[in-house]
């Protein structure tokens, strides 16, 4: 467990650099101290891992990929951030120091093996993402985004705690093993206060990820809050909150799928539906982000649904194919949005005449997110259906391909305007910092497109 102990402390070292004006130091001592986090995570692979802590955590192959995939992100996203939060306020410190904090709190999250620590980890990620959201202080945008957050987190936390009091007042213990084996020695005779809680702990998480019909913070909360903020949220953060779902659903309630899978399966539906046809009528491009985010999010409970053995490394495969796309779509997002002062469409009009790089590795992010063949995102729609498939849920296939080409016809509108609407632009300055993470994150969506045994064999 180095990983969590040097990411809890390096948000402290970052305050006393804060403190002593080492400005020009944030960034470099971050992205050394998440490597170094990286490294101890890697080293414990295939370790035997055994729980800790009195069994509170587990820190598995299940932990460190997710852990992994999380942390390389952050580093992205916080190499984004040079230039960014300066804009903002004087205090960078303090930036960095949260987005750490809340990543203390996902690692939490994905390595948990007790309820307890399950909600510790996402108070402890809820609660720095609660300030970040609200962080422009004079934004009214952002301090709305911050209001709806906290009020509909602490609504869904009431759920999830509620959810896990009913497990522990029916098994007597928040351990995950525990909770597994009373449900395995109890086939026939399940206390409805179980069934109760299950259905509480959903509601709760699906408030989380953002899936509908609990969604309806997420368009406001992504589109007020600061642009590096809600790549955050949509990257990293929904990643940690589709790995605590699983990690739970996996130990725990796998002998009572029948029971709670119809449930996710309506969930799952709507979800698609609600974020992909709300998409279509967006104008602006960050706002039909977060409802693209929701869609995602419909493909992600696939891998609930059809609960087994592959469920891990499909969610994994899906989360790293969506998260790299969307740090490439939010980082041209922010630097066209520092040149025009908007986030329309039209503010992408002629982009590829004057910025042929930005445009293109744009249009990667948008053709993987849409799913198309040779990249990242078609192998992890490939991997949710197959999925799908195997637990014979043909016509949820079949209503997924679906709602796939209707995200094609609004993923393609900012393709269209870079390429085919001319616009008198100025030249954008893209950053050296930029230019490394964008292109770094293009490359990977096409290496796993042709080559994804690259990261598919990893659980």
């Amino acid at each position: 467990m180095n990983t969590l102990i040097i990411i809890s402390v390096l948000p402290i070292v970052l305050l006393y650099l804060g403190l002593y004006k080492a400005q020009k130091a944030l960034l470099p001592v971050t992205v050394i101290g998440l490597l170094v986090a990286l490294g101890c995570a890697i080293a414990q692979w295939s370790n035997n891992a055994q729980p800790i802590y009195h069994g509170m955590m587990l820190f598995d192959n299940f932990s460190i990929v997710f852990a992994g995939i999380t942390i390389v992100t952050t580093i992205l996203i916080i190499f984004l951030s040079k230039g960014y939060f300066e804009k903002i306020s004087s205090h960078i410190a303090e930036y960095y120091a949260i987005i750490l904090f809340s990543l203390a709190g996902i690692i939490v999250m994905v390595s948990f093996y007790n309820l307890t620590m399950m909600f510790i980890g996402i108070e402890i990620m809820s609660v720095s993402l609660y300030i970040l959201a609200g962080i422009k202080k004079s934004d009214f945008a952002s301090n709305e985004a911050a209001l709806k957050y906290f009020l509909m987190g602490a609504f869904s936390t009431g759920f999830l705690l509620f959810g896990i009091t009913l497990i522990y007042g029916t098994c007597g213990s928040f351990n995950l093993e525990t909770i597994r084996n009373w449900v395995v020695e109890h086939p026939h005779n399940i206390d409805p206060m179980f069934y109760t809680g299950i259905l509480l702990i959903i509601v709760g998480l699906c408030f989380k990820i953002g899936a509908a019909p609990f969604h309806f913070w997420t368009p406001d909360v992504y589109e007020g809050s600061p642009t590096l903020i809600t790549a955050f949220m949509s990257t990293v953060v929904k990643t940690a909150g589709f790995a605590a779902f699983l990690r739970l659903f996996t130990a725990c309630f796998a002998p009572l799928s029948d029971f709670w899978v119809p449930v996710l399966l309506i969930i799952t539906v709507v979800t698609l539906f609600i974020g992909n046809i709300t998409a279509l009528y967006q104008h602006s491009f960050k706002r039909m982000l977060a409802f693209s985010s929701i869609s995602h999010a419909g493909y992600l409970l696939f891998a609930i649904v059809a609960l087994g053995a592959s469920s891990a490394n499909s969610v994994f495969v899906y989360a790293t194919a969506y998260s790299i796309a969307s740090i490439i779509a939010f980082g041209a997002l922010i630097l066209v949005q520092q040149e025009s002062g908007s986030d329309n469409f039209e503010s992408f009009n002629g982009l590829s005449k004057k910025n042929p790089f930005l445009a293109l590795v744009l249009t990667i992010a948008m053709l993987s997110l849409a799913g198309i063949p040779l990249t990242a995102g078609f192998i992890g729609k490939f991997f949710m259906f197959t999925g799908a498939l195997s637990q014979y849920h043909v016509w949820m296939v079949v209503l997924a391909v679906v709602n796939a080409v209707i995200s094609i016809f609004y993923y393609f509108r900012v393709i269209i305007a870079m390429y085919f609407r001319d616009e008198d632009r100025a030249e954008l300055t893209i950053p050296v910092y930029y230019k490394l993470v964008l292109g770094f994150s293009a490359l990977v969506t096409i290496l796993i497109g042709i080559y994804p045994a690259f990261i598919s064999g990893l659980i």
